[in-house]
């Protein structure tokens, strides 16, 4: 079963970091463009950031631009979000999804993880 595994969510403070990764499972990431999504409790799942297969056109959510970067590592099969400046408002549980073309629409993407809590709180 082809699968996406998100890890490094965590606490963190206001203001903190975390690196989020999105590692796969029997396939290779390298194929297909990568989004980050977010729900937090009682609100509707949003995109946040994805990247084009290729790694040079990346889309970011305007309340996260400046704060998250996206990257992908394919020799590791890895992508990875790295969140600077957190803010209690980024608190959510984030998913990353593999599929065709850079997109925040969720059901765009063909795989799609189980999700990583991250809370930002003092």
């Amino acid at each position: 079963q082809l699968q996406l595994v998100e890890s490094g969510g965590g606490l963190v403070q206001p203001g903190g970091s975390l690196r989020l990764s999105c590692a796969a499972s029997r396939f290779s990431l390298g194929y297909y463009a990568i989004g980050w999504f977010r729900q937090a409790p009682g609100k509707e799942r949003e995109g946040v950031v994805c990247i084009s297969k290729g790694g040079g056109v990346t889309s970011h959510r305007d309340s996260v631009k400046g704060r998250f970067t996206i990257s992908r590592d394919n020799a590791k099969n890895t992508v990875f979000l790295q969140m600077n400046s957190l803010k209690p408002e980024d608190t959510a549980v984030y998913y990353c999804a593999a599929g065709i073309s850079c997109t925040f629409n969720w059901y765009g993407y063909d795989y799609r993880g189980q999700g990583t809590q991250v809370t930002v709180s003092s």
